[in-house]
């Protein structure tokens, strides 16, 4: 059961690097519509706009400039600018302004969920919020990919190892709801994570749990697949699985649309 991934398809051992989730998205919290969040993250740091109501209920824009802290919460100033009315041209320069408003922070909770908090003037304000769908992403297709993990907790250490190397990734969905990820050598070994229950999609991305079969073994195990998404030229994701022997595999794919 170790080293499954390693098995189906020609990997090499390797130094991994850190690989962070990307929070860019609208955020919102389901229960309360008409209000939500902006995230465009750059690296460590993220440009947020806020779509809410001010006093009297007027619809109110605040942006924030959040920057990781070392506790791993995204943190900065809040403000509010003014510039030239739209039905203006030119635009005037001169008429833009900033002013600090207070303070705000995201904290991830998951990749797919946060909690919010803010503070306008002496009004502290807490959220809990999540992607927003807009609309269903395709992701079937074939890709060329690289693939790259780590199995660690093994009660024999040696069996504790980081692994990468190239693959072809295939996903296929069907309605309603299903979906399933192989990866492999083309006319080889392959290895298949096939959802066994609801596929969700918040935002951007897809998450399932399902079954973790390979060609080069009878034997199965869980896995969970999280963070799939659509790229501008094809699709990466992760997955989790549990290996036996006290082991679990780390691993996460990006690869380009044939």
């Amino acid at each position: 059961m170790v080293n499954r991934i390693l098995a189906a398809v020609s990997l090499a051992m390797i130094s991994l690097g850190a690989c962070a989730t990307d929070y860019s998205d609208i955020w919102w919290n389901p229960a309360e519509s008409g209000w939500g969040i902006n995230l465009a993250q750059s690296d460590k740091f993220i440009f947020a706009t806020f779509f809410v109501y001010g006093p009297g209920n007027v619809p109110t824009w605040y942006a924030g400039n959040l920057t990781l802290d070392s506790s791993g919460n995204y943190t900065g100033g809040l403000y509010t600018t003014t510039g030239t009315y739209l039905g203006i041209m030119p635009y005037d320069p001169a008429q833009f302004g900033v002013t600090s408003v207070g303070t705000a922070s995201f904290r991830p909770t998951a990749p797919d969920s946060g909690l919010l908090t803010y503070t306008v003037g002496s009004v502290p304000v807490t959220k809990n919020i999540q992607r927003q769908t807009l609309t269903a992403i395709p992701l079937a297709g074939t890709y060329a990919s690289g693939a790259a993990g780590m199995v660690s907790g093994c009660s024999d250490p040696a069996n504790n190892k980081p692994f990468a190397g190239s693959a072809q990734v295939t996903v296929t969905q069907s309605t309603p709801g299903q979906m399933q990820v192989t990866i492999g050598a083309p006319d080889a070994a392959s290895c298949t994570f096939a959802s066994s229950g609801p596929v969700t999609q918040n935002g951007q991305l897809y998450s399932f749990s399902g079954r973790y079969t390979c060609t080069t073994t009878s034997a199965s195990t869980t896995v969970t697949v999280s963070e799939l998404k659509a790229t501008s030229l094809g699709i990466e994701g992760r997955w989790t699985a549990p290996m036996g022997a006290g082991c679990r595999e780390d691993g996460r794919f990006s690869g380009v649309l044939y």
